[in-house]
C-alpha cells in the first residue's frame, strides 16, 4: 500500500530576488552549481575514496545555498532519487579502500541492545554532497564537530547509488559502518541482509521524524533506516505560457519534454495511469502487465522529443532556454529559476517522492560509533545544515528553521505523495506477483537506448 504523505502545497508565492539581468543571474547560478570538483580513482567496488583538496581561497556561497548546492547533491542520487553521479567531490576525512569481494552476513542481523564506548572510527558511505567536512565550503561542516564530540574519526567514501541499485556495483557490508541510501539501494540492502534493524531508542531525535517517513524502510515492525532528506518529483513548465493541468502532459502533445534518466521514472507514468482508473495500488509495485502499460505510456510520441536528464543543471538549462516545454524536476529547480527571474510552476496532481536513509551495516566493525553517527545526522542541527546544502527537505521536522524553513515550505505536507520503494517480486509484501527492480532496469534501458 503506498504511503500517501506530500502533495506539497504549490510553492508559496515568495518575492523573487532582484537581479540586474535574468540571463546573467542564471549563468551565475549555473556556474556556481557546476563548481569545480576533483575525482579520485574509484575503488574496486564502485566506491570512491575521498581525499583532502589543496588549500585555496574560501568560496563565498551564493545567496541561496539551496539553489546552488542542491544541483551537485541531487545529481548524486538516483532519480526519484536517481541519475548518474557527477565527479566525486574532493573531501577531507580519511580515505579508505573497500573490499572488492562483498562479504555476506553470517546470520540474520538483529538490533543491538546497547552501545558501549566509541571505537574511535566510523566508516561512512554516502552519495557525493551528503556528508560535508568544510573542504568544499569552510562554512559547511558537520564532520569536524562530530569528531570532536564523539572521538569517532570519520572515514568517508562516496559511491554511485544508481549502479549499486541495479546490481552492477554491489556494496560489501564489511566495508562500511553506515550508509546513506536512496530507496532502491535501501531495499536491496534490507532484502539481502546487508544492513541491520535498528534499536531506535538509541537515536535521540528519531521520534522527531514524522511516522510517514520512519515507516518507509521497515520490515515486520523493525526499522532499518533513519530518514535523512526527502524530496518529490514534479512536472515543471514555463508559467508565462499556458500550462498543463496535470503531469499527464509529460506523455502527450508535441514538443520536447525532459524526464529523469532513472528506472523509477516508470512509477511517475504508472501514477498517471492510476489517476485514469487503472487498477494500480502502488506505482512502485507493478504487475508485469502494469509495467507494460507504463512503458507504453512513456513510449508515446516521437522518441526524439524525449530528453533524459542526469545532471539537474540540464533541467534548469532546458526550461530557461525554452528548448523544452515540460520537465520532470523538483522544487529545487523551480527555486533556481525563480532566483534568475524565470516563471516556472508545477502541474497539479499526486506526485512521487523519495526519502534517503542512514543505515547500519549488518557487519559493522564500529557499531558504537555507527550509532553515534545516526544520532548526529538525525539531529536538528545537522539536518538543518544538510537541507540547506543539498536543497531537499529535512526529515527532522524540528530542523525547519532559517533557510531550511523555506525549503520545508516546498514540502508542506505528505498528502498525495507516493514514496518510492524498491520494486520487488512480492509487490512489497503483497499477495500478488510484481515485476522486480531488475525488470524495471531492463525495460528502462530498452526505452532510453
Amino acid at each position: 500500500m503506498a504511503l500517501r504523505p506530500a502533495r506539497p502545497s504549490r510553492l508559496a508565492r515568495r518575492p523573487r530576488a532582484a537581479v540586474p539581468s535574468a540571463a546573467v543571474a542564471l549563468i551565475g547560478l549555473l556556474a556556481a552549481a557546476c563548481g569545480a570538483t576533483e575525482a579520485t580513482a574509484a575503488g574496486p567496488a564502485g566506491t570512491t575514496a575521498v581525499t583532502t583538496p589543496a588549500a585555496g581561497p574560501a568560496r563565498t556561497p551564493p545567496p541561496e545555498p539551496r539553489a546552488v548546492r542542491g544541483a551537485a547533491a541531487d545529481a548524486g542520487r538516483p532519480a526519484a532519487g536517481s541519475g548518474a553521479l557527477p565527479h566525486a567531490r574532493a573531501t577531507g576525512p580519511t580515505p579508505d579502500t573497500p573490499s572488492a569481494t562483498p562479504s555476506k552476513p553470517g546470520k540474520t542481523p538483529t538490533p543491538v541492545a546497547s552501545t558501549g564506548p566509541g571505537e574511535g572510527v566510523v566508516d561512512v558511505l554516502a552519495p557525493p554532497g551528503y556528508v560535508e567536512w568544510g573542504g568544499t565550503d569552510p562554512k559547511v561542516n558537520w564532520v569536524t564537530p562530530f569528531q570532536a564530540k564523539t572521538g569517532c574519526k570519520v572515514n568517508l567514501r562516496t559511491y554511485d547509488p544508481a549502479a549499486t541499485a541495479a546490481g552492477a556495483r554491489p556494496l560489501d557490508p564489511g566495508s562500511f559502518d553506515v550508509v546513506a541510501a536512496p530507496p532502491e539501494v535501501a531495499g536491496k540492502l534490507v532484502d539481502e541482509g546487508g544492513v541491520a534493524p535498528l534499536n531506535t531508542s538509541l537515536i535521540s531525535a528519531y521520534h522527531d521524524i514524522p511516522k510517514q517517513l520512519r515507516r518507509l524502510q521497515t520490515r515486520k515492525g523493525d526499522a532499518y533506516g533513519v530518514p535523512y532528506l526527502w524530496g518529490i518529483n514534479e512536472a515543471l513548465y514555463d508559467s508565462s505560457k499556458e500550462g498543463p493541468k496535470t503531469a499527464a502532459a509529460l506523455y502527450g502533445g508535441t514538443g520536447k519534454v525532459m524526464l529523469k534518466d532513472s528506472p523509477l521514472t516508470i512509477a511517475d507514468a504508472a501514477l498517471v495511469l492510476k489517476r485514469r482508473g487503472a487498477g494500480i495500488e502502488d506505482p512502485f509495485q507493478l504487475t508485469p502487465s502494469q509495467l507494460d502499460d507504463a512503458i507504453g505510456l512513456l513510449s508515446r510520441g516521437r522518441s526524439d522529443e524525449r530528453v533524459y536528464w542526469r545532471d539537474p543543471i540540464e533541467v534548469v538549462q532546458g526550461l530557461a532556454s525554452g528548448s523544452v516545454r515540460l520537465a520532470q524536476g523538483t522544487p529545487y529547480h523551480r527555486d533556481v529559476l525563480s532566483l534568475a527571474g524565470r516563471s516556472v510552476e508545477a502541474a497539479g496532481g499526486p506526485v512521487t517522492g523519495w526519502a534517503d536513509m542512514w543505515m547500519v551495516s549488518s557487519s559493522a566493525a564500529h557499531p558504537s560509533c555507527a550509532y553515534e553517527w545516526l544520532d548526529w545526522t538525525g539531529s536538528t542541527k545537522v539536518q538543518k545544515e544538510a537541507a540547506e546544502w543539498v536543497g531537499l527537505a529535512p526529515a527532522n521536522k524540528e530542523a525547519c528553521t532559517g533557510r531550511a524553513g523555506r525549503i520545508c515550505s516546498d514540502y508542506a505536507s505528505f498528502e498525495d505523495v507516493y514514496f518510492a520503494s524498491r520494486p520487488s517480486k512480492n509487490c512489497g509484501g503483497g499477495d500478488k506477483e510484481c515485476a522486480p527492480y531488475g525488470q524495471w532496469v531492463e525495460r528502462w534501458k530498452r526505452l532510453v537506448g
